[in-house]
């Protein structure tokens, strides 16, 4: 190996350690919790300017993390929209949205810290932009959001948007929730990654096809 390549490589390393102790930092503890000279240090780095160097600020470094993530999890939903093609079946869709995320913190082996990192990052509103535009640049997910669309009741404006919130909160927090767990050793619903999937595409069936209250002509009566 040449010194170029040499040094390529050495950066490719030191990249990807501060990559790994920055996801289970911000995981644990909080992105504004941790400094990058904290995540430099248990990076093992000597120059403690090295987050800085190799990935610019946090937000370019909590991106970073993010994208080290959503390649994998992209093919994943890719190969899953190719198999369903155009199903009127709205399980089909939350599949493609729920199982792919599933499966590579699944494949990752625990202990992981991706969902719980997405978590602390989806509830920041300084960070926050940075996952959704990650979200918006995947053709999968477009395919996904259209494919739900046209298969879901037909529900007020104001009705979808709710549930759109209520089901972004389940996606985020209820896979968190299980990687915690796993990673602290405590007891799960669910004995595997794949049965946890189940669970939550059924609960956002129920949600997403749920009818709705009609509170016409009732006044202030409570149910």
């Amino acid at each position: 190996m040449n010194k170029a390549a040499g040094k390529a490589a050495r950066a490719h390393a030191t990249r990807e350690a501060i990559l790994t102790v920055a996801e289970r930092m911000f995981a644990e503890h909080g992105v504004f919790a941790v400094s990058n000279r904290q995540v430099s240090e248990a990076a093992g780095q000597g120059n403690n300017t090295a987050v800085g160097y190799h990935f610019g600020t946090k937000a370019d470094l909590v991106r970073a993390i993010a994208r080290r993530h959503s390649a994998p999890i992209e093919e994943l939903r890719q190969r899953r929209v190719a198999k369903i093609a155009d199903s009127t079946d709205v399980r089909d869709w939350l599949s493609c949205l729920v199982r792919p995320v599933a499966d590579h913190l699944d494949a990752v082996g625990s202990p992981t810290w991706f969902a719980r990192f997405g978590a602390q990052v989806m509830t920041d509103p300084a960070l926050r932009p940075i996952m959704v535009e990650e979200s918006q640049s995947s053709p999968s997910l477009v395919r996904i959001v259209d494919g739900l669309r046209r298969c879901l009741p037909d529900l007020p404006a104001e009705i979808r948007a709710e549930r759109n919130d209520m089901a972004r909160q389940l996606l985020v927090h209820v896979m968190a929730e299980r990687e915690r767990a796993l990673a602290e050793g405590t007891p799960t619903p669910r004995a595997s990654w794949r049965e946890a999937a189940d669970g939550l595409i059924d609960a956002l069936v129920g949600l997403w096809l749920a009818p709705i209250t009609n509170r016409q002509g009732e006044g202030e009566r409570e149910p």
